[in-house]
């Protein structure tokens, strides 16, 4: 049952964290509309399934080798393990895994992964709670709805200063889903968004680097011990949010943000609905898939020779190409982040797979080769403070002259009009939770999560999370 509280600001302006935690508050599992409802558990879904995915890799091993980490027993189920931890543990490694492969959906608004922050901390604090699925969906779509529309009121300032918003603004969307499922009141929940600024943290410099991945783990966990200690009387600054040295100057600084835009035409509709909302069909860097998919229209092309390729042009709008001009890639991880690589890549063997970002993928001869080739720029006519910022043109020039080439003004991922199919959800799905996962333990969590509005208790898809004992042969 929520709380009844007492203690919210009665004088002078209303405090932006108050404002906020009303309508964290006020939001109900009624107020989901189909569209919510049908794009939330379908990010959800794929969490779920990268999460699976990143399991294994050396970031979330690493982790659990720390002294401290997941040592001691709880509800929480580390996923596509039999091992069970305390809630914080939990986020902290399925947060970490989360992000591992860097194949999450993300929110072109945000300028991050909104889903991330949130899937692992919801599904720790609903360990034993008898939560249903809605209540779920709820909690996340609120939670999503936090984070957004704080970097509505950031961005692209937040950004481009060099904060990692997927972290940053994410704390405070793991503390708002977390306050919501635990249906604390607003004087609560504002307390706990207060202690979420000062927890939040996360820069872009470490891209490219086991770091990143980190940056989620880190903010799940805090997010949601941001909730637990608020539930519990914990207090924090009223005004750290707008405070001279609270939130917005720290992280942005005076006239660098509008709050205007926090609160404007709010739920109208929901952020989860928006067209901005783009699951990955690559498991590489979301702003290297425009071009990516550009080159891969090009490789259809009827001229379209490998062998006869002189020269490739990359022409990314200039925010995408930032954090991914990495021309030649030493490392995995490095490759995720190197638009040159991803459209050589694209271009020599086809849709992108995981295998392609694993092990020397990238000192492949053949590849190299057409690294060698290969200049990334701006593009001249995408203006940095265009409404469209997720364009990209790739241009291949051929050893007899003929140039061919594809452009694309606006493409965050898949969703909005162009959404994956079930198949396709199914093919990346089956092949990430395969890492972790029989093919019929997958089959089971997927068509569970097609259906989650329907569970009465999570519980169930926890349990198929976990790892089943193999028939002896």
């Amino acid at each position: 049952m929520k709380e009844i509280e007492t203690g919210m600001q009665a004088d002078g302006p209303p405090l932006v964290a108050d404002m906020l935690a009303q309508r964290i508050c006020r939001f109900t599992a009624g107020m989901l509309t189909p569209l919510a409802i049908r794009q939330a558990r379908t990010c959800i879904l794929d969490t779920l399934g990268v999460t699976l995915a990143g399991m294994k890799e050396p970031c979330v091993q690493i982790l659990l080798q720390v002294p401290g980490i997941a040592d001691t027993s709880g509800p929480a189920l580390i996923f596509g393990t039999d091992r069970r931890t305390s809630m914080l543990d939990a986020a902290l490694i399925n947060g970490t895994a989360s992000h591992a492969l860097d194949y999450d959906d993300f929110s072109a608004v945000m300028g991050g992964h909104h889903s991330v922050p949130l899937v692992s901390s919801l599904l720790a604090l609903s360990a034993g709670r008898r939560v249903s699925g809605r209540q779920l969906l709820a909690a996340y779509v609120i939670g999503v709805e936090t984070e957004v529309r704080l970097a509505r009121a950031v961005n692209h300032h937040h950004y481009d200063k060099g904060w990692h918003p997927t972290s940053t603004l994410g704390t405070m969307g793991a503390a708002a889903a977390a306050c919501h499922l635990l249906g604390l009141g607003p004087r609560k929940t504002a307390m706990a968004l207060g202690v979420a600024v000062s927890l939040a943290s996360g820069i872009k410099a470490n891209f490219g680097t086991m770091t990143k991945p980190l940056h989620i783990g880190h903010c799940s966990r805090s997010g949601l011990m941001a909730a637990l200690l608020a539930e519990r009387g914990f207090d924090s600054a009223d005004d750290a949010m707008e405070h001279h040295q609270g939130f917005f100057n720290v992280f942005n600084g005076p006239g660098t943000y509008d709050v205007g835009r926090l609160f404007e035409s709010w739920g109208e509709p929901w952020e989860i609905e928006a067209d901005s909302i783009g699951l990955k069909q690559f498991p590489c860097c979301g702003s290297t898939h425009p071009a990516v998919t550009m080159a891969l229209q090009l490789r259809q092309d009827a001229g379209f020779d490998i062998g006869q390729l002189a020269a490739i042009e990359i022409f990314p709008h200039d925010r995408r190409l930032r954090h991914t001009n990495t021309p030649w890639p030493e490392s995995a991880l490095e490759a995720k982040f190197s638009v040159q690589y991803a459209v050589a890549r694209a271009l020599l063997s086809g849709v992108p797979r995981l295998a392609d970002f694993e092990g020397s993928a990238h000192q492949d001869p053949a590849i190299q080769r057409l690294l060698g080739i290969t200049q990334a720029r701006p593009h001249p006519a995408m203006a940095d403070d265009a409404p469209e910022q997720w364009g990209a043109e790739v241009v291949l020039t051929m050893n007899d002259g003929r140039r061919l080439a594809r452009r694309v003004d606006n493409l965050v991922g898949r969703g909005g009009d162009n959404p994956m199919s079930r198949d396709e959800l199914w093919d990346k799905f089956s092949d990430c939770a395969g890492r972790a996962l029989s093919r019929e333990q997958s089959a089971s969590l997927f068509a569970c999560l097609e259906t989650l509005e329907d569970l009465d208790d999570i519980d169930a898809l926890d349990r198929l999370l976990e790892t089943r004992p193999q028939p002896q042969a």
